[in-house]
C-alpha cells in the first residue's frame, strides 16, 4: 500500500465533505459517509448516528438561497491504522450567515474522523468536532451577499 496516496484519497474525502455542504449538494454529501456513519457535531449537541439521519438534519438546516456556509478543514493529521481504516484530525475554521435571520456565526473547532475503505473507496465512518471558539452576530446596516451561487 502506497501510505501517501491513501492519506491524500483521505484529504481529498474530506475537501469533498465540506463543498458539498458548502454547495448543498447532499448526494455528493452521503457519499463521503459510511452508511453506519456516527457525526457528533458541536461537542456532541448535534448527534446523529447513520448516513440517512446525518444528510436529513444538514439538508434541512443548512440548505437554501437564504443560508449560506463555509466550512474549512485545515492542517490534516492522517494516520493510516490498517489497510481499511485510517483517523484524521482536522482543524476547522467555518461561517455561516442566515440571510433570514440576518445573523452571522463564525468559529472553529478540531475535527476528530475515522475512515473505513469500502469498495475501494474511504468513507468517513466517524466524525465530529469540539469548538475552540464560536461567535455569533447580527448583521446590522451595509452588510450584503455581492454573489450567491443559489440565488435564481
Amino acid at each position: 500500500m502506497n501510505e501517501l496516496l491513501e492519506i491524500e484519497k483521505i484529504k481529498q474525502l474530506k475537501a469533498r465533505y465540506f463543498r458539498a455542504l458548502d454547495t448543498n449538494d447532499w448526494e455528493l454529501f452521503g457519499s463521503t459517509l459510511a452508511e453506519d456513519c456516527v457525526a457528533r457535531y458541536s461537542g456532541g449537541k448535534y448527534a446523529f448516528d447513520s448516513r440517512e439521519a446525518t444528510v436529513a438534519f444538514m439538508s434541512e438546516n443548512m440548505s437554501g438561497p437564504n443560508f449560506l456556509s463555509m466550512h474549512h478543514g485545515h492542517h490534516p493529521e492522517i494516520e493510516i491504522t490498517s489497510e481499511t481504516t485510517a483517523t484524521g484530525v482536522w482543524y476547522l475554521q467555518d461561517m455561516v450567515i442566515d440571510l433570514n435571520s440576518n445573523f452571522r456565526l463564525y468559529g472553529a473547532g478540531i475535527y476528530a474522523d475515522e475512515y473505513r475503505k469500502v469498495d475501494g473507496e474511504w468513507q468517513i465512518s466517524k466524525t465530529g468536532y469540539e469548538r475552540t471558539f464560536e461567535c455569533g452576530e447580527t448583521l446590522g446596516e451595509g452588510h450584503m451577499v455581492m454573489h450567491n451561487m443559489f440565488a435564481d
